[in-house]
């Protein structure tokens, strides 16, 4: 059975940083491309970054510059290291793969950025 659990939300002030962590279990985490989505209130969930199993990366271009994505294979957890958050960036942040047939989502970890 696939979990996915997301952790590392909080509140940061604008400017701030925040590091999530995703800890994946019942899968070959090694093989896949994983990514880290995020959902505001009232808008549809959104891809923000994507790592092959190879530790490529791609970003949105919102998060462009500002948002680092990694990968531990052999912990089986994926990263995502915020810098210069925005209030824009404010929503619950998800992984799961990225590409591909998604997982079951996990609870997600909230980040709000507020002054």
């Amino acid at each position: 059975q696939v979990q996915l659990v997301e952790s590392g939300g909080g509140l940061v002030q604008p400017g701030g940083s925040l590091r999530l962590s995703c800890a994946a279990s019942g899968i070959s985490f090694s093989t896949y491309t994983m990514g880290w989505y995020r959902q505001a209130p009232g808008k549809q969930r959104e891809l923000v970054a994507a790592i092959t199993s190879g530790g490529s990366a791609n970003y949105a271009d919102s998060v462009k510059g500002r948002f680092t994505i990694s990968r531990d294979n052999a912990k089986s957890t994926v990263y995502l290291q915020m810098n210069s958050l925005k209030p824009e960036d404010t929503a619950v942040y998800y992984c799961n793969r990225g590409v591909g047939r998604i997982f079951a989502w996990g609870q997600g970890t909230q980040v709000t950025v507020s002054s």
